[in-house]
């Protein structure tokens, strides 16, 4: 009786899961960038725009599997972080793995995770876990140059664009969300405005096209002392940097 009461469990559990992932669809949108007087080091454009769907009805509940990564990472390589842009689930723990054959100093003291890794060599990592969601700016206390941005998100709804613009999101349940996007080079008041409750449904899954303004950001940052970068020659430092 036992066995049979868990079979029917388990066989009523796959047809949940299977009229469900029947109804998933792939969202799609269109991000359009704007802003002539837009000056940065980076080539930006269209790329790198992250949306992200944060459910308003209750009877949305994503599976379990829709938004796993197993091993997250951030790596310093070459004097910058790859990926630039990285979305993890709010409670990960992110690896900041070194490949660069001399010392860095990861930190984030701003918004979203503050944390402060201190030196660590060539060939070895440092984990943070991200408990909380929120925007997280990453930089390196001895290279001014590096930094990247790390998304702890509640929601396994979300999408980057590519260098074309062109964004999908994939695996979302029909019904209503509020529409959240991030852009480094748009002013959080914008990004804020541009956010909008959307309907989602099986025979219209897109988001059409989405317009931003790059306004001109400053890359300009601190060190992790709240003081502007020293600019240190190798022979000052050897043990810090290489050419």
């Amino acid at each position: 009786m036992k066995k049979a009461l868990v079979y029917l469990a388990g066989f009523s559990a796959l047809l949940l899961c299977g009229r469900v992932c029947a109804q998933q669809v792939s969202v799609t949108a269109r991000v359009m960038v704007t802003g002539g007087n837009f000056k940065a080091k980076r080539d930006v454009k269209a790329g790198d725009v992250v949306l992200w769907l944060t459910p308003l009805d209750e009877s949305i509940q994503p599976l379990p599997t829709s938004f796993s990564q197993q091993h997250p990472r951030l790596v310093q390589l070459n004097k910058s972080f790859q990926p630039h842009i990285l979305v993890v689930p709010v409670g990960s723990v992110v690896e900041f793995p070194n490949h660069d054959p001399f010392f860095h100093n990861v930190f984030s003291l701003f918004d979203g995770k503050r944390f402060d890794l201190g030196l660590y060599e060539a060939g070895t990592t440092r984990d943070v876990r991200f408990d909380k969601v929120g925007i997280s700016y990453i930089f390196c206390n001895i290279h001014p140059q590096m930094s990247a941005v790390i998304l702890a998100l509640g929601t396994p709804f979300y999408g980057i664009s590519n260098g074309h613009g062109e964004v999908v999101i994939p695996g979302v349940p029909p019904g209503r969300y509020t529409l959240h996007i991030f852009y480094e080079s748009a002013l959080p008041e914008t990004l804020k405005n541009l956010s909008r409750e959307v309907s989602i449904m099986s025979n219209n899954a897109t988001l059409g096209v989405l317009r931003l303004t790059a306004d001109n950001v400053s890359e300009a940052h601190k060190n992790k002392y709240g003081r502007d970068y020293d600019t240190p020659t190798p022979a000052q430092n050897p043990a810090y940097d290489q050419p």
